[in-house]
């Protein structure tokens, strides 16, 4: 079966911004003006009851999701200066807002890029927290947070809560927001440890910037960690995230009984000594598929997983947002193929 999706031409500037993962804090994804997005067929998605990646065929890196009501929200990092905020109600198509998610661009980092946002409902307010850094800044950039009425926004900005030179935590991007036995906890890092502590019950400060505690590695980034049946499952990507069609960007995990740890593999060796266990990598059409959002259930009960990808061979339109189905096994998650699908069967948000 070939299923074509149809877009709308459209004419924008494009800049590759590359690096590696010693460098590690991403780009600022300066790609053009900030435009609506050319439109898409969706005819055969809603004929034949398929879906083909990418779900947002637009540079949208470092997605993170929450639904509210019948609809989701996703952010991700920021194209020029804008941190963009699309909604969907079923997770394929997405139609990108006029407005981005700030209302002021936090500022909080000299010279930095908003990068890497994570969007969580805490109380009565949403809650966004947001990496800042230029790029291989690993000492001066940090964690900040900005708080909404709606998840869309605007998003007021509270600040920085850290940096790195001030935690000793070198390179602190990516954060994650957790509420666990209820308690309000943040992780974050890139390549140089996974870090997390205990967050004050607004969630706007932390309680204790003494107390740090690593549960991974310096092999990922992009923490996020799931609860399912017992386990918290801390999911990382690995390689080099920004080197285009040579990226080795792709998802790992390791499980633990306890959200700090310790984290295993299937054989029960450590994260903290490099072994997870490698669940979706690049193949022919995708490469350098991570970042993942986080992890979605639809009404019949299918756990799926938004992430972000280039497309083999046209890594400089950038890292585009992916969508696939996680399978469970054995109390395991993994991915179909072990590598991003070309077309699924759509979610079931009916």
């Amino acid at each position: 079966m070939t299923l074509n999706r149809i877009f709308q031409a459209a004419s924008f500037a494009l800049i590759v911004l590359a690096g590696t993962a010693s460098a590690s804090c991403k780009s600022s994804n300066e790609l053009g003006d900030f435009v609506t997005p050319p439109a898409k067929d969706t005819t055969q998605t809603e004929q034949t009851g398929y879906y083909t990646n990418p779900v947002i065929d637009w540079d949208t890196p470092d997605p993170t999701v929450i639904k509210v009501d019948n609809t989701f929200y996703l952010l991700a990092t920021e194209r020029n200066h804008e941190t963009p905020v699309w909604t969907s109600q079923d997770l394929v198509n997405w139609t990108l807002q006029p407005k981005g998610a700030f209302q002021t661009r936090p500022s909080f980092v000299q010279d930095g890029g908003v990068w890497a946002p994570d969007v969580n409902k805490i109380g009565d307010k949403y809650v966004l927290y947001y990496a800042m850094s230029v790029w291989g800044g690993e000492w001066t950039c940090g964690i900040g947070v900005a708080v909404a009425d709606r998840p869309e926004g605007p998003y007021v900005d509270q600040g920085g809560l850290f940096v790195s030179n001030e935690i000793g935590v070198q390179n602190c991007i990516d954060p994650f927001f957790i509420r666990d036995n209820g308690k309000n906890y943040l992780f974050w890092g890139s390549f140089h440890g996974i870090y997390g502590t205990e967050l004050t019950d607004d969630g706007l400060q932390l309680k204790d910037k003494k107390n740090l505690i690593q549960i991974a590695d310096n092999a990922i980034e992009g923490t996020y960690i799931h609860y399912r049946d017992g386990y918290y499952y801390l999911f990382g990507s690995k390689g080099t995230c920004c080197e285009g069609d040579n990226s080795t960007y792709h998802v790992a995990v390791g499980r633990s009984q306890s959200l700090f740890g310790p984290y295993v593999d299937k054989q029960g060796r450590s994260v903290l000594d490099g072994f997870y266990e490698d669940i979706l990598v690049g193949n022919d059409r995708f490469v350098g598929p991570g970042h993942n959002a986080e992890i979605v259930t639809d009404n019949a009960g299918q756990d799926w997983m938004l992430y972000h990808s280039y497309q083999r061979g046209r890594s400089a339109e950038g890292r585009k947002v992916m969508l696939d189905p996680v399978v469970w096994t054995d109390g395991w998650p993994s991915f179909a193929g072990g590598s991003p699908s070309h077309w699924t069967k759509v979610p079931d948000f009916k």
